[in-house]
């Protein structure tokens, strides 16, 4: 469809622009302030791609966004999840300083993940989604913490990062997609992911220039 065409080039194009604004030292700085944007330009565009945008839909949305931005604050607030972190000003308008966008993220990569997986002729069962989603995400994750340090996205207290926060992405993804799971979409077009796809290349990328 023309639809998902566009969908898909928009993606590939932003990601694209923005990786070559990363790594450009007298553009990174802009681009670093327009990452909430973008963020929401993918939320968008994925919104848009959703064969049938109902209050089902809707519901999965908001439920991911409230799960993930609460397990944020716990986080940030306790270090019982991930570790003690706290985060920096590229993500954007903070609430009770965990970032908004943060919450759109977890919806973002839970609903992609979901997605490429159940398009999947590999994977017909619901535990194998799920768990190899949560091995997906985390190893995503592996790609962005050290670009999320340098671009001021969050900080590790002491630097590091802990086994303390793969573990717990893993835990949380997997709980994330088993809602997911639970909400039963009819298989869906190819533009969410082609995002999946396009932050593992944006962020390999990075991770080998810098």
């Amino acid at each position: 469809m023309a639809k998902n065409r566009i969908c898909v080039t928009i993606i590939f194009l932003f990601h694209l622009v923005g990786l070559i604004g990363f790594t450009i030292p007298s553009l990174a700085v802009l681009f670093i302030a327009l990452v909430p944007w973008h963020l929401l330009l993918m939320l968008g565009v994925v919104i848009y791609s959703h064969d049938v945008f109902n209050g089902r839909f809707m519901l999965f949305a908001v439920i991911i966004f409230i799960a993930g931005f609460m397990a944020e604050y716990i986080g940030v607030h306790t270090g019982w999840l991930f570790g003690n972190y706290s985060y920096g000003a590229t993500l954007g308008t903070r609430l009770l300083d965990i970032p908004l966008m943060i919450g759109v993220n977890w919806f973002l990569l839970i609903y992609a993940t979901g997605v490429f997986l159940r398009r999947s002729r590999h994977f017909n069962n619901k535990l194998a989604r799920i768990l190899t989603g949560a091995l997906v995400l985390t190893l995503l994750d592996m790609l962005i913490e050290p670009i999320a340090i340098h671009f001021d996205y969050w900080h590790w207290l002491g630097g590091a990062v802990p086994l303390q926060n793969y573990v717990c992405w893993f835990a949380l993804s997997a709980l994330l997609l088993f809602i997911f799971e639970q909400f039963k979409f009819k298989r869906q077009s190819i533009v969410a992911p082609a995002l999946l796809i396009a932050q593992f290349v944006f962020f390999a990328v990075l991770n080998l220039m810098y």
